[in-house]
C-alpha cells in the first residue's frame, strides 16, 4: 500500500489548472503474491514500490487530463502493464486544492483494476476467413489492456441454425484482460465493425464473429450482454477449439469443464 504519494501536475478542467499546476495524492493498493519473495528476501521476485512511486510520479507529470478520473484510470492500466508481478490494484487520486469555492478537505476519485482471463470465439465464413480470423487475433493482442496468450488451431465447421450459407471457420483464443466485460465486447465490436461485419440474419453469414465465452466465472445476464455465452454449450464448434486449449475451464453455471461438456454433446 502506497499512502497519498505527493505530485505537483498538472490537471483539470479549468485552463489556469493545466498551466500553473497543483498538488495532488496518489494513493495505490497493489495485490501481488510476495510469499515467494518473504521466503527468499529477495526484492526482484516482488514489486518494488520505490520504482512504482516513481513511475507515478513520472506519468502524473508528464501527462495533462481534464479529469482526475481519467488520470486514475489510465495509471492503473500502466502500472498493470509495467508490473507483471501486480494482479490488481486500487488507485485513488486526491485533489486538496479543488477549485470549488467552498471549503473541503479534498476531492478524489478511486479506481480499481484486475487481470482476467477471458476466452472468446472467433468465426468467419465470408471471403478470405483465415485472414479475418488472424487480422481479429492480431487486433485483439494490440488493444490496450489486452494480450492474447493462446489461440486454438481454426476448424472447418457446418453452419448452425436453418440458414443456408457456407461453412465457417472458427477458432478459440485466451485474452488476458483487465477491460470489464461490457468495454470488451464493445472493442470486439468495433473490430467486427472494421471487418464489415453486416448484422442482417440472426445466425447468418458474417465476414467476422467474436463472441465473448467466458470471463473469469462471472455470470452476467443483461439485454447487452450474457456471460457464460447462453449456447456455447450446445455448439461443438466452440467447445472442440475450447477443449484444445483449456479442457480443464469450468462453465459456472453448469458446473463442468469444457471436456466434459464436448463429450456430453
Amino acid at each position: 500500500m502506497i499512502r497519498e504519494l505527493e505530485v505537483f501536475a498538472k490537471h483539470g478542467v479549468l485552463p489556469e489548472e493545466n498551466t500553473l499546476g497543483q498538488k495532488f495524492l496518489v494513493s495505490a493498493e497493489l495485490y501481488t503474491d510476495f510469499s515467494e519473495a518473504a521466503g527468499k528476501d529477495d526484492l526482484n521476485l516482488s514489486v518494488d514500490y520505490s520504482a512504482v512511486c516513481s513511475l507515478i510520479c513520472k506519468f502524473m507529470q508528464e501527462n495533462t487530463f481534464r479529469l482526475i478520473e481519467t488520470a486514475a484510470q489510465r495509471l492503473a492500466g500502466l502500472l498493470l502493464e509495467e508490473f507483471p508481478l501486480i494482479s490488481g490494484l486500487v488507485i485513488e487520486v486526491k485533489k486538496p486544492w479543488a477549485p470549488i469555492g467552498l471549503h473541503v478537505q479534498d476531492v478524489a476519485v478511486k479506481t480499481e483494476r484486475s487481470w482476467h482471463r477471458a476466452y472468446i470465439g472467433l468465426g468467419s465464413n465470408i471471403g478470405d476467413v483465415k485472414w479475418y480470423l488472424d487480422t481479429a487475433v492480431r487486433e485483439l493482442d494490440k488493444l490496450e489492456g489486452c494480450h492474447v496468450e493462446k489461440v486454438s488451431d481454426f476448424i472447418v465447421t457446418k453452419p448452425y441454425g436453418n440458414v443456408g450459407q457456407d461453412d465457417f471457420l472458427n477458432g478459440v483464443l485466451l485474452l488476458r484482460t483487465y477491460l470489464d466485460p461490457f468495454t470488451l465486447l464493445d472493442r470486439l465490436h468495433d473490430i467486427e465493425n472494421m471487418a464489415g461485419r453486416k448484422r442482417l440474419i440472426h445466425w447468418g453469414p458474417r465476414t467476422l464473429d467474436l463472441d465473448i465465452l467466458l470471463y473469469d466465472s462471472l455470470i452476467i445476464d443483461s439485454e447487452k450482454l450474457t456471460i457464460p455465452h447462453a449456447d456455447m454449450h450446445n455448439r461443438s464448434f466452440v467447445l472442440a477449439p475450447l477443449t484444445k486449449i483449456a479442457p480443464t475451464v469450468r462453465h459456472p453455471v453448469l458446473n463442468k469443464t469444457a471436456a466434459q461438456l464436448l463429450r456430453e454433446l
